[in-house]
This record gives C-alpha cells, structure tokens and sequence, in this order.
C-alpha cells in the first residue's frame, strides 16, 4: 500500500516529458532508480561531473565589472551543485576561495577581514555580507550624484503637488455637476501632469542607460552587451579591448620580469625582501640558504596566484634580523623557483604577532610586548608592502687556550715531557718553545696505556643438591623507595636450581630477622638443610 503511494507521488510529481520514462515502473523504488540514472547517472558520471565541477570552482575569479551579489550567487550555485554529487566542502574553503577570487578593488577589505576575524569559524553568509556592504560603501562614495538626484526629483515632485493644490484651493465654489466634472477635468490634468513630470525628469532607458529615450524605442533592443567595455553588439569573449588590455599588460609585465631579473636578482638586498601577503596561507620562500633547518619529509601542494600548483620541497625556520634583535619564524615552507618571500598574514597573527594597517603603513609588534614594534613597513607604489630583514645563519665560536707545553705534547703524539725538554735544552728540533715540567696527567696517555687485566680463574664447581650452596647480597640504600617504602633488598640464589627469592627491607638491621624467615621457609619446603652462604660482605 505504501509503495503504491510513493508510485503515484513519485508519477503526479514529474512533468508530463518526463513522465512517460516512468509509466512502465511497478514499484516506487524502480522508478526512483529509473529517475537517479537519467538525471544523476551512474558512479562514473558522476565523478566526471564532480571533477568538472571542482575544476570550475577552482577557477572562479571575480570580474571588476561584476557585483558581489552576482559573484556571490555564482559560488553559491556551485558549491550546491558539488553538494547534490555528495562533495563535502567546508566554509572554511568557501571563504578562503572567495578572498583569494576577489579583483583588486576589495584588497583592503580583505585585509581587515583576515586580521580580525577568524576565518576558521567565518561563515559564508557573514563574508557575503560584509563584502556586499563594502561594495555598497564604495558605490556610495564613488558615485555621489545619485544621493543628491533622488532628492532633487523629491523636492520636484513635492513642489508639483503643492502648486496643484493651491490652485484648487483657489477656484470658487460651484453647484454639484460642475463639481463633479470640474474634479473629473483635474484627475485628467494631474495625470497630464504627471506625464509631464516623468518627460520632464527624462526617463532612463533600461538598456544603454541614456535619458533621451524610452527602454521600448531603444536602438541596442535585443543585441548583446559586453561586460568588459560596456559596448553592445558583441560579448566579452570577442571584445577587442579585453585583449589589447591583456597584450599591454604582458608586455608590462613582462618588462618587470626581467628588469628584476637583472638588476635585483644578483645583489643581497633581493634575497632579503619580503612581501606581506593577507591571501598567502603559509610562510615561503624559494632562497634554501635562508633557512636554519629543514623537514624535506614536508612536501604540501602550494597554490599561486596564477591558479598553478608547486610542490613544497620542505618546511623549516629561519631567523630574521629586526630592530629588536633576531626574530625565529618557524613553518616556513621552501618551494623552489619562488622569486619573492612572502610571509603570511594570518600566520603571524596566529603566533602572537600584532599587525596594524594605517596611513600607507604596517606595524608589526611584538607578541609578547604589544607597545614594542618590532618593523615598520611603508607601502609602495604598487601598493605593495615590502620589507629588507637581514638574514643570517648562526655561529657558535668557541675558544679555548692551550699551553704551549701540552701543545707539543700532543703534536709529538703524547711524548712525556721530559723528553720534550730534553730536546728543546739540546736544539734538536727548530721551533721548539721552553717546555715547562707539566704535573697534571694526560688523559689521553692514562688511556692509551691502560691494558685488560685477566679474568680469575674460577674453578666450575657447581652445587649437586639444594641449598648445598647459598649466595646472597645485601643492596641499598637506593635513591627510589619501592610501594612499601623500602629503600633495601635482599637477594637470595641457591646455586644448584638458580632458585632467587628477593625481600624488601627499610633498614639493613632487619637482615639477620629475615634471613631465619628464609632458611626456615626453604629447608621446610625442599626437605634439606642449608650448609653454606657465599657473600661479597666478609
């Protein structure tokens, strides 16, 4: 009965193209099955869809001529599609996507969003939210003229409506026909009016914008129009702006390349910048010799900006010269070809660091002292923030004098002094300083003249019966008391049956107390008699 009501909900709920795929099913979960496999597609599908989908999210960049809402609504369908196919993303890699995608225009909103909130636990909404009312804030400011028409067509409107009734007020009193007509002739003149008020205000065509026309009598109705330069009759594909904007701006870059290249690349003072990056994850750098160790085993995939994936080949710590002395950044990785250094933004706020942007300029303090600044960084030209640290390995010297006796000593492979001086009062050897007479012992010597010494011979009589032979050693006292508190044992082995019995003792008195509990115990159980105990004690 059940199945047969989801059938029939299952067949009402489909469309009538759709419908006849599913005419021929029995059973509900048949024509689920049938509906999954047309729509969804099996496990291949479905993974070929997810991949284009990943891809398509991986390449997501905002336009500059684009609104956040529609931006917004782009990365929302398509995280929601890769949902349906059963990816699970988080908002944390919804938010970071978003701030990375964003054009230029948004890189100090991005820099407070990244400085005072945490982007682990920032949802989507709230990042929308602040980015739509930014942009909102910039349209403002950008385009003043719009607040200032509003009121202006307000103040108009208000000042047709006051004319009109002060002139009604004006006309005398007539009998209820003329009335009711001369009330009928000025709803025809108000709306008169008011088609007046509209030509005169100039209504803006929905299409080009312009004011001198109607949306219905405009000449660009039904062409397309570009996104880029704002022009009908093509799309942004085939817009010949777009590339002459694209070939001089790599050109230009190009030309920075390679003026950086070689002028800078060469001297020590390029190696030692770094570029403070809000969007940079991580700290990198490409310059091996920075770094004071290194975990090659930690090899992550790094993203840049041009979308392109590296492979970090290790990640250490390198030390950098500031004005209070020698700061240690840890978790730095070293991806190769890097050509700039880039510290993280949010990696230094997560290690304490306190950063301050204001007036074109970065202070960076310390983290255990906030009123102690450790770098000032001014912003350049480009709006780049660019800082020199001078790098540096550490050394360790260490210095230890010798005496000139012990010194020739040892160059003549540990001759006894004597003989040094010897040679030296008879000017056998050239060179040879006064030796004084040294009392102090080599340790070099001591040790190269010791010898092994012969093992005892010890006969290997053995016990033939219990408790024939005893040995047994007293120990303590010990630094680490046991459970019981005692700081002594006492170690019993009967030689013929390796037999080892072991008492705890708090005090070395207790020995012979114990010693009767053990013979009493051993001779009543093996049915023999102690006859001797060996012993280190004498």
């Amino acid at each position: 009965m059940n199945d047969a009501k989801a059938l029939s909900k299952i067949q009402n709920g489909v469309s009538s193209s759709i419908f006849p795929g599913i005419i021929g099913a029995t059973t509900a979960k048949e024509a689920w099955e049938t509906l999954q496999q047309e729509f969804q597609g099996d496990r291949k599908v479905i993974t070929c869809k997810l991949q284009s989908l990943r891809r398509e999210f991986e390449n997501l960049k905002m336009k500059d001529s684009e609104s956040m809402k529609d931006f917004s609504s782009k990365v929302v369908d398509n995280v929601n599609q890769m949902k349906t196919y059963g990816e699970k993303i988080t908002d944390h890699t919804i938010v970071e996507k978003v701030l990375i995608s964003l054009p230029e225009k948004y890189d100090d909103i991005v820099a407070i969003i990244v400085e005072t909130k945490d982007l682990g636990t920032l949802s989507v909404q709230q990042l929308m939210g602040s980015l739509q009312s930014h942009e909102q804030r910039k349209l403002r400011h950008d385009n003043p003229s719009f607040e200032s028409a509003f009121q202006s067509k307000l103040a108009f409107s208000s000042q047709q409506k006051f004319s009109r009734s002060s002139e009604f007020q004006k006309e005398p009193r007539q009998d209820g026909f003329k009335l009711r007509k001369h009330l009928t002739n000025r709803e025809e003149d108000g709306q008169s009016q008011k088609g007046m008020t509209l030509n005169y205000s100039k209504p803006v065509c929905k299409i080009c914008k312009r004011n001198n026309h109607t949306t219905s009598n405009c000449r660009f109705r039904g062409k397309p129009q570009c996104y880029n330069c704002k022009r009908f009759g093509h799309v942004e594909k085939n817009c010949k702006v777009k590339r002459d904007d694209q070939a001089n701006f790599s050109e230009e870059k190009d030309c920075e390349g390679n003026l950086f290249f070689t002028s800078q690349t060469d001297t020590k003072e390029s190696k030692n910048t770094w570029y403070l990056d809000s969007a940079c994850s991580n700290h990198m750098s490409g310059n091996e010799k920075m770094f004071l160790d290194m975990d090659t085993t930690v090899m992550p995939k790094v993203r840049l900006g041009d979308g392109s994936l590296v492979e970090a080949r290790g990640k250490g710590s390198i030390s950098l010269g500031t004005q209070n002395g020698i700061e240690f950044i840890h978790d730095v990785l070293y991806v190769p070809n890097l050509e700039q250094n880039l510290p993280s933004v949010r990696q230094l706020i997560e290690n304490g660091y306190h950063l301050y942007f204001a007036n074109r300029c970065c202070k960076i303090y310390d983290r255990k002292d906030r009123n102690q600044v450790i770098a000032i960084v001014e912003m350049e030209e480009k709006r780049n923030f660019s800082i020199e640290f001078q790098c540096g390995t550490l050394a360790a010297c260490k210095a230890k004098v010798m005496g000139e006796s012990w010194l020739w000593h040892k160059r003549f492979c540990h001759l006894h002094f004597n003989a040094l001086k010897m040679l030296q009062e008879k000017c056998m050897v050239k060179g040879l300083p006064a030796i004084d007479t040294i009392s102090n012992p080599c340790e070099g010597c001591i040790m190269g003249k010791q010898h092994r010494l012969p093992f005892l011979k010890i006969s290997s009589w053995r016990a033939k019966s219990p408790l024939e032979l005893v040995h047994t050693d007293l120990c303590g006292r010990m630094k680490t008391p046991s459970f019981s508190e005692k700081m002594h044992f006492l170690l019993f082995v009967d030689d013929y049956s390796r037999m080892t019995w072991v008492y705890f003792l708090k005090e070395k008195s207790e020995t012979f107390r114990v010693f009767k509990s053990f013979k009493a115990l051993v001779e009543k159980q093996s049915g023999c008699y102690i006859k001797r105990i060996k012993s280190d004690r004498r």
